[in-house]
């Protein structure tokens, strides 16, 4: 199966969960240490306490001196239970349930703060883990109220409701690290975004893709034979590769550096679009310095996008037809641009600051 079928099969089966690993969590918030202080974190697309989200966040509740941390767990999780059985956290079958941490001391004696104390809070302070009346959906009201609650949001948000959820959270101008397609990028209702940098695209680099652990049972079926390329088993678990990349609406640091532009246009390395009215580049770092016109660009180019270097004017195959901006035919119902009759992938338009 490709790489991208998995996000296709992500949308298409409900019960097939994909969860991501401490590591690649730990990666990217560390960047924004200072923006979680004095801050209500709400992680609300996981498992709670089985959430590496949430376990993040809890064992660094004091060092990165949180106000506090929510964490809600939807009622068909395959995960949720697994650690911390859901009978001994009172929770009926087929509901969620949030945990709500304001504290966390070593409550066991043990000289150290961890989720052994989490579990401590568990037994011994019933207001800390709470059923809630529905699944634990994130649009459900109760949980537009948990979202009213914070201040940043950090979770891994259905690849399928990506845009809906995103576009809750700007509603509601709440700061937010979320996990999300490549291709997402370029979706109606968030590319515009991405156009005024109300949403930047976060510390890890687009080009690198992220091993999640699949929910599904496959593990089993491909032990003994060649793994699929994009998968992998290990400790008896299965893994899938996909492009998935984070995005934020935090301050990001860098984020407003020029690029250094070293080439020189010419237009033999610089071909025209056969239907775009821009050049095209073919790398980031190969985007001329002296040339005025519009450039198709490779969507990598948003890991540099430099608000006071570049306006960004559009892009290729959204949901629909992009944001065209005038640069091509909208009626033609070519969603990516060609040169010499050859279709490339999707591009983004720029035109430097200095030229406009």
């Amino acid at each position: 199966m490709l790489r991208r079928d998995f996000l296709k099969k992500a949308r298409n089966e409900k019960d097939c969960e994909y969860y991501t690993q401490a590591g690649d969590i730990e990666d990217e918030c560390k960047h924004y240490s200072r923006q979680f202080r004095g801050k209500t974190i709400l992680c609300n697309c996981g498992d709670s306490y089985e959430s590496e989200f949430f376990k993040y966040f809890a064992v660094r509740f004091n060092t990165l001196g949180l106000k506090k941390l929510i964490a809600v767990s939807y009622a068909s999780s395959k995960k949720a239970g697994t650690e911390v059985p859901l009978s001994e956290l009172g929770v009926p079958a087929g509901h969620g349930y949030r945990i709500e941490l304001t504290r966390l001391d070593d409550f066991n004696n043990d000289n150290t703060t961890d989720l052994e104390d989490v579990k401590w809070l568990f037994r011994h302070d019933k207001s800390v883990v709470t059923p809630l009346k529905g699944d634990g959906d994130f649009r459900s009201g109760e949980c537009d109220a948990l979202l009213d609650e914070a201040d940043i949001v950090v979770t891994n948000p259905p690849y399928e409701l990506f845009s809906e959820f995103v576009v809750r959270l700007q509603r509601r101008h709440k700061g937010f690290i979320i996990l999300g397609s490549i291709n997402s990028l370029t979706y109606k209702d968030i590319f515009p975004m991405i156009m005024d940098n109300s949403i930047r695209i976060g510390y890890h680099r687009t080009a690198d893709r992220m091993w999640f652990e699949s929910g599904s049972d496959d593990a089993g079926t491909c032990a003994g034979e060649k793994v699929p390329d994009g998968k992998k088993i290990q400790n008896g678990k299965l893994y899938v590769n996909m492009p998935v990349i984070w995005y934020t609406s935090l301050d990001k640091k860098g984020c407003n550096t020029p690029l250094s532009l070293y080439k020189s246009y010419s237009p033999e390395e610089y071909p025209r679009y056969d239907n775009y009215d821009a050049i095209n580049v073919n790398r980031t770092a190969d985007i001329p310095f002296d040339y005025d016109g519009v450039m198709g660009v490779p969507i990598t180019f948003l890991n540099d996008f430099c608000l006071a270097q570049f306006e960004i004017l559009g892009c290729t195959e959204s949901e629909g037809l992009g944001l065209s901006n005038g640069l091509w035919d909208e009626s033609s119902g070519v969603r990516q641009p060609m040169i010499n009759g050859r279709m490339l992938y999707k591009r983004i338009f720029i035109r430097r600051k200095a030229a406009a």
